[in-house]
């Protein structure tokens, strides 16, 4: 289900407050990401986690702000499908970056991360998730 107006409000809100902390939230973010999935950590290049998770903060920050564009993040989600893909991704991986990124937000942004805002982000990621695993022709397991 699509997140409504209100929701895709509640996410753009809070990750402005998420911008507004200096602190690089990444860290925490591939912490709790290889907590949930440590047979993951392969894939990624220990060299190169912080330069990953600034790319990661930074598409996130694009989706966000497009989110009620759809038609401006089709380029992009197809993108973010094919490259995940490539890199043997699969669609059951997107759960435990979900949770990640929910843990991450929570963290950061304290009570402000009510109830509302937590199922906006659940609405929205998994949206967005979706596309990137549709687009991305993404295999299940």
């Amino acid at each position: 289900m699509a997140p409504t107006e209100r929701q895709l409000e509640l996410v753009r809100d809070s990750f402005a407050e998420l911008r507004k902390d200096p602190r690089p939230r990444f860290v925490e973010f591939y912490e709790a990401f290889f907590r949930r999935a440590p047979e993951l950590r392969s894939m990624f290049r220990e060299d190169d986690l912080g330069g990953q998770g600034m790319r990661f903060m930074s598409t996130l920050g694009v989706i966000v702000d497009d989110l009620n564009r759809p038609e401006a993040l089709e380029d992009r989600l197809t993108e973010l499908g094919q490259a995940h893909r490539a890199m043997g991704v699969k669609a059951a991986h997107f759960e435990p970056m979900g949770a990640a990124l929910l843990e991450t937000l929570e963290n950061t942004l304290g009570a402000d991360f009510t109830p509302e805002a937590r199922a906006a982000w659940e609405a929205a990621y998994a949206q967005v998730a979706d596309e990137i695993i549709r687009r991305g022709d993404i295999p299940p397991e």
